[in-house]
């Protein structure tokens, strides 16, 4: 099925054309068949075509922006009789913005005056637009001149296959309640499946399909492309421009930056249209023709969708493409200029493994649900790396537990500023370091400490004796050697235990009640007096506990 909008001046006959085309009323309301104008969408359709038909007047182009923004053909309408007007203009150029190529200029009303010269003044006008190779015919909605090549145009005009696998993001045009049924919702389905009892997201809420209607018929399940009315089951209120997505696979963006095209620069408040979404925006130019914007309320975007920016105060409207959803923030001097800098050498179409340099790390869900998916195996759960970055992390890791020995692997993560622990574990499995219950270490390289490093796997607070230290050929020169590289602290004379041991043993201590007793932290440890009292001044002379009698019971600092 094709989705088709119509487009054209006022008046110029477009709902006129659609009536002889399928036999249907394309005007809703009373108001516009009695005034003569289509006022808000109308919707007919044939068997193998569904025409969205939109309002030509200026006064209505939010309502025709609704009806455009999510098809991606038109059927574009001038009267031979009146020629290229004012809003053939507007709406050529929100086309163009859009980059709605693909459709048909119909003269219409050929009954009434000679179409050769006003199709060949629209291809003038189409000329350098992304419009400009559109097939185009004469044909007369009274006399049914040109009707059955224009239908066959029409049909012929080429349409993406679809993808049941796509994620839905269904933009809601019109809101109505059944009696019985409760709130149904209409839009322009353009990717993916909706079926009865699919839950779905509709801003914070969650709601279920409960039924399902396409072209007047009940329907188990709709594919893209097309018109669907959707049975909602939940406590939601939708409106236009709200949107109907696959839960978990859409982020929510308030703040993104975007690629302008155009004449001129828009102003500082603008309009943003996107599907049926009209929301009033503040942009922030930052150069080279990128801009940030700022929305009043978070909508479902992703990288290389393409907007409209219209100035409430004029006529004039200009392109946009997003280029990022989830943009860092500019707080420093000079962050503006910089970051224009970046987007300058953004491509226009979603680039995965671009994204992924830029980040150097990112979940791959989030980077699918931002529209730049990659397919990077995951270096730790659904996180992914950028190759040359992961690279430099691990050097990192590597020269600050070489520098400070035993750090905690949460040490670790905050000073890589890594977003999850996770990734420490993942960078140290490449490296020669090892995790020892929670901590980072080097293999020993001061011979006789990598065996007692097996000893202390078990008893991290069992000093070995004098014999096992003369057995390892650890005399005085040897420990004083290892502990200046950072294998081991000596707590007094012939007592040794692993670099991580005083923190560790600060973590055991803080659960006993306050003050604590010699005994207490001997018992706590499962160690000998011989160990527990110079562990205990170790600690002391760290600032971690105080001893307050002669007793030596202690509390922490």
């Amino acid at each position: 099925m094709r989705v088709i909008a119509t487009a054209g001046h006022v008046d110029h006959g477009k709902s006129t054309l659609l009536r002889a085309l399928t036999g249907m009323e394309p005007d809703r309301w009373e108001e516009e068949r009695r005034r003569g104008l289509t006022i808000d969408l109308g919707y007919v359709w044939t068997e193998d075509l569904t025409f969205v038909d939109v309002p030509g007047h200026e006064r209505f182009v939010g309502n025709m922006l609704a009806g455009v923004g999510p098809v991606t053909a038109v059927l574009f309408v001038v009267a031979a009789d009146s020629g290229w007007a004012v809003q053939s203009q507007e709406h050529l150029e929100i086309l163009h913005a859009l980059g709605v190529g693909r459709g048909v200029l119909a003269v219409t009303r050929s009954d009434l005056a000679d179409p050769e010269p006003v199709l060949a003044d629209c291809r003038e006008h189409l000329r350098g637009t992304i419009l400009a190779d559109v097939p185009s015919i004469a044909v007369s909605a009274v006399t049914g001149h040109g009707l059955p090549g224009l239908g066959a145009l029409l049909t012929s005009i080429p349409m993406a296959g679809p993808d049941p696998e796509a994620d839905v993001r269904l933009w809601i045009d019109r809101v109505f309640t059944v009696e019985g049924r409760g709130t149904v919702v209409t839009g322009t389905l353009g990717a993916g499946v909706i079926r009865v009892g699919d839950g779905l997201r509709l801003g914070g809420d969650e709601v279920r399909v409960r039924g399902l209607h396409s072209l007047n018929e009940a329907k188990a399940e709709v594919a893209a492309p097309a018109r669907v009315a959707v049975n909602l089951r939940g406590g939601a209120r939708p409106r236009r421009g709200d949107t109907l997505v696959t839960p978990g696979r859409w982020l929510d963006v308030g703040v993104l930056d975007i690629r302008v095209s155009g004449e001129g620069r828009p102003p500082d408040h603008v309009t943003w249209h996107f599907g049926t979404a009209a929301e009033p925006a503040r942009l922030r130019a930052l150069g080279a023709g990128t801009a940030r914007v700022t929305l009043p309320r978070p909508l479902p975007l992703r990288v290389g969708d393409r907007a409209l920016l219209r100035d409430p105060g004029s006529r004039r409207v200009w392109g946009a493409v997003v280029l990022d959803v989830r943009p860092p923030e500019l707080r420093r001097r000079g962050a503006a200029r910089a970051r224009a800098a970046e987007l300058a050498g953004m491509s226009r179409r979603p680039d995965g493994a671009a994204e992924l340099r830029r980040r150097g790390l990112a979940r791959r869900g989030d980077l699918a649900a931002m529209g730049t998916p990659v397919t990077a195996e995951p270096v730790a759960g659904d996180w992914v790396a950028d190759p040359a970055h992961w690279a430099g992390l691990r050097t990192r890791l590597t020269e600050a537990v070489a520098a400070q020995p035993g750090m905690a692997a949460e040490t670790a993560r905050r000073l890589l500023d890594l977003p999850d622990r996770s990734l420490v574990d993942a960078l140290a499995e490449g490296t020669p370091i090892r995790l020892v219950r929670g901590r980072l270490v080097l293999p020993a390289r001061t011979p006789g400490v990598a065996e007692l490093r097996r000893g202390w796997a078990d008893d991290p607070f069992t000093a070995p004796d004098a014999a096992r230290l003369a057995e390892l050929g650890l005399d005085a020169r040897a420990l004083a050697v290892a502990e200046a590289a950072g294998e081991l602290v000596r707590l007094a004379p012939g007592v040794v235990l692993p670099p991580e041991a005083p923190e560790e043993a600060a973590a055991v201590l803080a659960r006993l009640p306050r003050p604590f007793t010699v005994a207490q932290a001997r018992t706590a440890l499962k160690t000998s007096r011989r160990v527990v009292v110079p562990l205990l001044e170790h600690l002391d002379r760290l600032g971690v506990t105080r001893r307050q009698d002669a007793s030596g019971s202690r509390t922490f600092l």
